[in-house]
């Protein structure tokens, strides 16, 4: 992903804008502009992923440089070495620790909803009736 000469600036490293989405992930920022607003206060993860310490909270890419940091993982020759990458890193995770993946629980809804209980009427079919049981 290096640029050529005359395809824009290349203000942040590509480490940097990679370990941010990651750490975008792990600490549960749902979207960009909270993990901006996540690194714009938080110095020490800036430095964790690796953006310029001297720089401050400038060093905290623009919402449009992530928007084109994505755009560039999706392209089709990125994405395939990303899913090698990943699937090289699971791999190493079954090899290296027992049990991985026996159990495993995920919310697969993308969009949050509040739903409402089951209506006490017999026809009544408003609310979420899919997910009523859980274990943690």
């Amino acid at each position: 992903m290096n640029r050529g000469e005359g395809e824009g600036r290349n203000e942040y490293p590509v480490r940097a804008m990679w370990n941010s989405l990651v750490a975008g992930i792990v600490f549960q920022h749902p979207s960009i502009e909270q993990l901006r607003r996540e690194l714009l206060r938080n110095g020490q993860l800036r430095d964790l992923c690796g953006f310029d310490p001297t720089r401050g909270s400038d060093a905290v890419p623009s919402a449009s440089a992530y928007s084109r940091f994505l755009s560039t993982l999706r392209k089709r020759t990125i994405r395939t070495a990303l899913v090698k990458v990943c699937t090289a890193l699971v791999d190493q995770c079954y090899r290296e620790l027992p049990g991985f993946g026996r159990r495993l629980g995920a919310d697969g809804k993308g969009i949050a909803s509040v739903a409402r209980r089951r209506g006490k009427g017999a026809g009544d079919r408003r609310g979420e009736h899919d997910a009523d049981w859980g274990v943690s």
